[in-house]
């Protein structure tokens, strides 16, 4: 069973760090479920107030992520014509990976320039908005892949030690 466990564990962390640059994906609370699926093994232990406080942190980074965006675009000038952009040049960037992992910085940032202009906007304003919010996913990116790379680093830790 810890075998199982321990499988379906390194899954989730693998796709939680993954889910750090695909939207659809919450990264950090696959990686805390890989966490949890460790605790249930022979082999580690951890307290009920790590378990408690890392699921925490990994909730926080996802509703953060979800909000980096709109404050970026909102703190730029921008709409949520903006921030729906960088959501739909991030997810062509997954399935299309024409520029391949710099397409992960072009698309996004595209797509909120494209977004903006939709809006009426002139090209310097949809420019500075879609600065604005490409800011904030990186942002966000930023936070999801820090917190889903800790949690990996804690299970190998574990497993290992």
């Amino acid at each position: 069973m810890d075998i199982l466990l321990i499988t379906l564990g390194a899954i989730c962390i693998f796709i939680g760090v993954l889910g750090s640059f695909v939207p659809v994906i919450p990264g950090p609370p696959l990686s805390w479920i890989g966490l949890l699926l460790l605790q249930y093994t022979n082999i580690v232990a951890f307290s009920p107030i790590f378990i408690g406080v890392t699921g925490v942190i990994a909730l926080l980074a996802t509703l953060l992520d979800y909000y980096l965006p709109v404050l970026g675009t909102k703190k730029y000038g921008g709409s949520k014509g903006g921030v729906w952009g960088a959501i739909m040049g991030l997810l062509f960037a997954v399935f299309f990976p024409v520029f391949g992992p710099l397409g992960f910085l072009i698309w996004p940032f595209a797509g909120a320039f494209i977004g903006e202009l939709s809006q009426q906007k002139n090209q310097k304003n949809a420019l500075r908005a879609a600065w604005g919010s490409f800011v904030g996913f990186l942002a966000g990116s930023l936070i999801k892949l820090i917190i889903s790379m800790a949690y990996a680093g804690l299970f190998i830790q574990q497993l290992l030690g």
